[in-house]
């Protein structure tokens, strides 16, 4: 599999995003934003978390306009995959890739710590390690993750089955309180109508190890090899 991991000024997760990919056996190219030009055999781009631009004027408003965005619409439009981790998320849905938007956390607060997330569809590159409705646990760290959308995008999500991973407690169950973020429909990822674009919250690269408290990620970067 030949990927890409895209740096911006701001990223601090592209190399998480490389050991994952590395651990699976891809090959990896390391990319700078203001690239025009991305190649056209690639399977998977992936864009990840952080602080792009500091997260000044709107969490990734300004990545989304970045030289490399334009190269990577032209290749989701033509199928694609592509990896939104957090940042990567908001810049996702900032670019129009996604509909939505990320919005400040309801309590105001950064959150940092394990979330368990419940598996809503199998039926894509992303997802297909995983059974439907298999809890995983996963860790997040981000200030902007209220997942926010009309009324007539969450029931297109919904009737589409669009809905990646939502926030739930350890038995599965949705509530206030697993939904630490406030999100809508506890939304914790999407997809796009073609399934190719996957935009999450919680880092599936930092869950790729047993040592390291979870390797719940791993299954979604290792699905991707399979043909």
């Amino acid at each position: 599999m030949k990927s890409a991991v895209i740096t911006f000024p701001g990223s601090n997760c592209d190399r998480d995003a490389v050991d994952a990919l590395q651990k699976i056996g891809a090959k990896i190219q390391k990319i700078w934003h203001q690239e025009t030009k991305l190649d056209d055999d690639l399977d998977l781009i992936v864009i990840p978390g952080g602080f792009s631009y500091g997260d000044y004027l709107r969490s990734g408003a300004m990545a989304a306009i970045s030289p490399v965005m334009q190269e990577v619409k032209r290749l989701a439009a033509k199928g694609v995959k592509v990896l939104g981790i957090c940042n990567g998320f908001q810049i996702l849905t900032e670019s129009g890739l996604l509909p939505g938007v990320l919005t400040r956390n309801a309590k105001m607060k950064f959150i940092c710590r394990a979330m368990n997330l419940r598996v809503e569809n199998t039926g894509s590159a992303f997802t297909r390690g995983y059974k439907k409705h298999q809890i995983i646990r996963v860790p997040m760290a981000h200030m902007d993750g209220n997942y926010f959308a009309d009324a007539a995008t969450l029931k297109k999500l919904e009737d589409q089955d669009l809905i990646a991973f939502r926030y739930v407690d350890e038995n599965g169950n949705l509530s206030d309180a697993a939904n630490a973020n406030g999100s809508l429909l506890s939304i914790a990822g999407i997809f796009n109508e073609q399934k190719n674009v996957l935009g999450m919250m919680p880092h599936p690269e930092r869950a790729i190890d047993v040592n390291a408290g979870s390797d719940d990620g791993l299954a979604l970067f290792s699905g991707l090899m399979d043909r």
